[in-house]
């Protein structure tokens, strides 16, 4: 059985590790030019189930590095304002780990080399009679395999061939994602779990995040063959921006926040002030409406393909590699001869469909984090 993935984030090469780690065949398709193209994302929490599915995947030899490499997401949540007095003690938050996408991105990579091609922009699928399924690039080369499976993000090329109806959902208003060095004076903003900063007609959302150890120094520790970004640790932070406010780029985007916090606690403005130009842009927020089954084939869907949510309850990525483990089991069942190939794949979108929603629902119900006041 060969696979083939349209996409190399986070969940689709969760799948890939998996894949590779039952002895099945898989190639990756990836549109960018390199994993170090563009502008990867920023920190993001994985736990409970998620992480439980991520460690599934991910080969043993890599699961030190993966412990070594994160962060602490546990303790304290208060809401305070824009002079850092406290208005709200929340319940503390415990469990998981914090994570740098482009750090775990590189991780998942291990052991891929020869397995993924870069620079492959998908343009269409085509099922075959003798049902196999082949997909076309925009450089006009083509793959074939038993299964394709789209885990190519929001703006999914796949989903709009098999679901041309499906919906996606722009949140109205926009905001923006910054991302500052970490030093002594900005840890003493996240005390613990997280901060929300409730100002004037805005909130800012502060996010720690603090390698255990610096990745690359990690990596060449514990799986020297891995190579690991040099990232430093970093304070996160998201802020919504009031109606009207539209930046194209961060350079516009970053002068509205430093006008937004005019006056606010010396600490969060100069938080603003250092943000780094090149882990910082605009943010849009969206979601995916529930899709009904689509009648089982030889293409199916994983992750912000199907199911994208707002970042509000921190789902999107554990839910991907919920995504990926699930279908992981069913082609192992394939594989070994236990299960045909769509009844074991009708399997995998009935549950992905049900949890994945689930926690569409729940984030867009947590979108008031976001909101002004």
């Amino acid at each position: 059985m060969r696979v083939l993935i349209i996409g190399a984030g986070v969940g689709g090469l969760c799948l890939a590790q998996g894949l590779v780690r039952a002895g099945i065949d898989v190639r990756i398709y990836e549109r960018e030019s390199g994993v170090n193209s563009r502008y990867q994302g920023f920190r993001i929490g994985i736990g409970g189930a998620g992480l439980d599915a991520l460690r599934e995947c991910l080969p043993q030899r890599l699961h030190a590095v993966l412990d070594a490499s994160t962060g602490e997401i546990s303790g304290e949540r208060r809401i305070v304002d824009e002079q850092l007095n406290l208005v709200t003690q929340l319940e503390p938050g415990y469990g998981g780990m914090a994570t740098d996408r482009h750090v775990l991105r590189h991780l998942l990579l291990a052991g891929l080399t020869d397995r993924i091609s870069f620079g492959k922009a998908f343009t269409a699928y085509e099922e075959l009679a003798d049902g196999t399924v082949r997909a076309t690039f925009a450089d006009g080369s083509t793959a074939t395999g038993d299964l394709l499976v789209g885990a190519d993000g929001v703006g999914s090329p796949v989903r709009r061939q098999l679901l041309p109806d499906a919906e996606i959902v722009d949140v109205p208003g926009s905001g923006v994602l910054g991302r500052t060095e970490l030093t002594e004076r900005f840890a003493a903003l996240v005390p613990g779990f997280g901060t929300i900063v409730k100002g004037p007609g805005v909130t800012m959302l502060l996010g720690k995040m603090a390698f255990r150890r610096p990745p690359h120094l990690a990596a060449a520790d514990l799986a020297p063959e891995v190579v690991l970004p040099r990232t430093t640790s970093y304070l996160r932070w998201s802020m919504s921006l009031p109606a009207g406010a539209t930046p194209a780029d961060w350079t516009v985007a970053h002068e509205q926040v430093c006008d937004l916090v005019e006056g606010w606690h010396p600490d969060l403005v100069e938080l603003v002030r250092q943000a780094d130009a090149t882990n910082s842009s605009p943010l849009t927020i969206r979601y995916a409406k529930p899709v009904a089954h689509w009648g089982t084939r030889t293409v199916t869907l994983l992750g912000d393909a199907v199911h994208v949510m707002p970042p509000s309850s921190g789902k999107g990525a554990n839910t991907a590699f919920r995504d990926a483990a699930l279908l992981c089991r069913r082609l192992i069942e394939v594989d070994r001869g236990a299960e045909r190939l769509l009844p074991a794949v009708q399997a995998y979108e009935l549950a992905m469909l049900d949890h994945g929603f689930a926690a569409v629902a729940d984030s867009v119900a947590s979108l008031s984090t976001f909101a002004t006041r």
